[in-house]
Order: structure tokens, then sequence, then C-alpha cells
């Protein structure tokens, strides 16, 4: 009988000890990621600065999160994020797919900028999906090999964001609006995990239907209004823009109206629909 207790024990403790490594390693593991297919998946600057992973609770934070803009657009990023927390089933880190039970995005910074008939944030979405349905057909000939941990995430949440909106008649004045919070759930749940290209899809595309929601346009409106009501008091920055101030903010109106007006067609047909 003791004999088996101590070989129990023995078990326990190995299984034990590759659950710590396996956790141990996942700060390298998700910094790496992030930063070398991030840049593949989204065809802008990508940046990780660190992630911190109590090793215990398999509580992983993510911190510096940056998100470059596209090429031609002249923000400085697309996305600004201070801190992410992630809460991983610490069980299934050697497993497949990993399963995390909840991801806290907190307060993420965003900037929309738009350019003639585009935006910044359409732009990457269409590079994301162009990235998922590159991978999928890559993955056909390899059907049933191991081609990638998959991830099922349980909650998915974003809270406190703000969108800047950044046009060129603005010439540095600022209109925001803040986001309502996103709660995903289950996501890759259907297919019994998802590639995390797949997932990133999903979350950027809710958050770009958000941001593109006629109750933020309602916002950058009214933020746009306001400037245009005080244009005598801007100052010189908006006159050296080039033409009449109060004409230029008015542009700007009409062509957020336009722009968010069309926007469900657009998602239809990044979506596929």
């Amino acid at each position: 009988m003791k004999k088996w207790l101590v070989i129990g024990a023995i078990v326990v403790a190995v299984v034990v000890g590759l659950l710590v490594i396996g956790v141990s390693n996942l700060g390298p593991i998700i910094k790496n990621a992030v930063n070398t297919y991030g840049p593949k998946v989204t065809k802008t600057a990508v940046n990780l600065q660190d992630v911190k992973v109590s090793i215990f609770s398999g509580r992983v934070q993510l911190r510096g999160f940056r998100l470059g803009n596209p090429t031609g657009f002249k923000s400085p990023e697309a996305m600004q994020v201070v801190s992410v927390f992630v809460d991983v089933d610490e069980a299934s880190v050697t497993q497949d797919p990993i399963i995390i039970d909840r991801i806290e995005v907190i307060r993420p910074e965003i900037t929309y900028e738009k350019k003639g008939g585009k935006d910044n944030l359409q732009t990457i979405l269409a590079n994301i999906h162009r990235a998922v349905g590159s991978s999928r057909k890559a993955r056909e000939p390899a059907a049933g090999k191991n081609s990638g941990k998959k991830l099922l995430i349980k909650d998915f949440i974003i809270k406190g964001a703000t969108v800047n909106l950044a046009v060129p008649m603005l010439a540095g004045q600022a209109v925001t609006a803040s986001l309502p919070d996103i709660h995903l759930k289950d996501i890759g749940k259907r297919t019994n995990g998802a590639p995390a290209a797949e997932v990133f899809k999903e979350v950027f595309s809710a958050l770009y239907q958000k941001i593109t929601s006629p109750a933020v346009s309602d916002t950058f409106n009214q933020g746009l209004k306001a400037l245009r009501s005080k244009t005598g008091a801007i100052g010189e920055g908006l006159k050296k823009a080039g033409g009449d101030a109060a004409t230029q903010l008015d542009t700007a109106q009409q062509d957020i109206k336009k722009e968010m007006g069309s926007v469900t067609d657009k998602m239809k047909g990044l979506l596929g629909k």
C-alpha cells in the first residue's frame, strides 16, 4: 500500500512540475507569437513589450501592446493598450485546444483615421481576413495533422475603450468617443478551438462594428459640431490647414455621416455575406 502511495505521489509531483514548466514558459511564447506573427496577420507593426505570468494561478498580464497603422495613414498607431489580463486554464496548457477562461482588455486607446473612402481599421480588418483565408487554405492539405495549437476562449471582454477621430480637417483638434463594453463568449467553441488569427479576426470585427455604430457616429458628429460652433476660437492651426475652418469641419462631418452610413455594406463584404 505504501509503495503505491509513493508512486502516486511521484506521479502527482511530475504532473504538477510539467504544468508549472508549461505555464512559466507561456510568457516568452506569447510575446514571441504576438511580435512575430502579429505583423503577418495585420500587415502593420505589432509590438508587445512584456508578459508577466503567475505560475500557480495561471493568470497572465500583457503589458504595452501597440498596433501600428497601415501604410498611407499618418497616425503613429491604430491602438495602444496598457494592460491585458488573461486567465488560462493551466491544465490545458499542454493540450489542444488551450482553454482560456477570461481575457480582459483594459482601456484601449484606438485611433480611427479616415483617408479618402477608407479608414485605417477597415484596412487592418481586410488584411486579417486575407490572412485567415490564406491560413485556412494552407491547412487543408494537412487535415488531420498537427497544424499548431488552437484556442478556446470562454469570455473575451473589452472595457473602457476610447476612440480618437483623426481626419486632416481637424488639424490636431481632438474628437473622442467612448465605446460601450464588448463581451464575446465561447470563441472557438463551435470548432473545438480556433487558430489565433481567426480569434483575432472575430474580436477585431466586433470592435470595428462598435466603432462604426450609429451611437459612436453621433458622438463624433456632436464633437465636430462643437468644434464648428467655436471656429473663431480654434486659432491659426485650422486656417493653416487650408481654406475656411468652418467649411473644413462641415466637410469632415459630412464625410463621417457618409462613411458610417455605408459601414453595413462594408462589413458584409468583409465577412463574405
